[in-house]
């Protein structure tokens, strides 16, 4: 895993690596509306934390788009697994970026309600939704960042990016070196 602190307010980390392998209070699952688990990193968390989160999630009765919800994080090394369904890019104008924004929003509220003192994200919508994935980066950081000034907790929040390109990315966003 490839760490590099953000330099602002030190309270960022971009991470290249597997989000279903780090030692959070929470980490952010990128899931469809259903929450039953599917392809991607929703995939990984759902095989990673063991069918007890797939029947803690049917009680969910689901989520909607831009919305977040709390499980336990059961065989993860993470307390908690945050649900957040993020849009599918439909060409930027059917409220794509608001919903995004909102997913971090939430999730961030979520996880300060419950005391998480680290949060872990995906690259969230980057993947099968197509959302271009430097718009996506510049909202997830501007998100995090207002809600950092603003709030104790969480004391940190890694963006966990699995591929190159959107680690390259934040880092890029984030006014840090690249040192793959």
């Amino acid at each position: 895993m490839s760490k590099y602190f953000m330099d602002k307010l030190k309270r960022i980390e971009v991470i290249r690596g597997d989000i279903t392998r780090l030692k959070t209070d929470a980490v952010v699952n990128a899931a469809n509306r259903t929450l039953l688990g599917g392809g991607g990193v929703d995939g990984a968390i759902h095989r990673a934390a063991g069918p007890r989160l797939l029947e803690e999630c049917r009680k969910l009765n689901g989520c909607e788009t831009g919305q977040a919800k709390i499980t336990a994080g059961y065989n993860l090394p993470a307390k908690f697994v945050i649900h957040t369904v993020g849009p599918v890019w439909r060409g930027g104008n059917h409220n794509e970026a608001q919903l995004l924004a909102s997913c971090y929003l939430q999730s961030l509220e979520i996880g300060s309600q419950h005391q998480c003192k680290s949060i872990a994200f995906p690259n969230i919508s980057t993947g099968i939704y197509g959302f271009p994935k430097r718009e996506a980066a510049g909202i997830a950081i501007k998100t995090v960042t207002d809600f950092l000034r603003q709030a104790a907790l969480p004391e940190v929040v890694y963006f966990c990016c699995f591929d190159d390109k959107n680690f390259s990315i934040y880092l890029q966003l984030t006014e840090l070196p690249n040192h793959l």
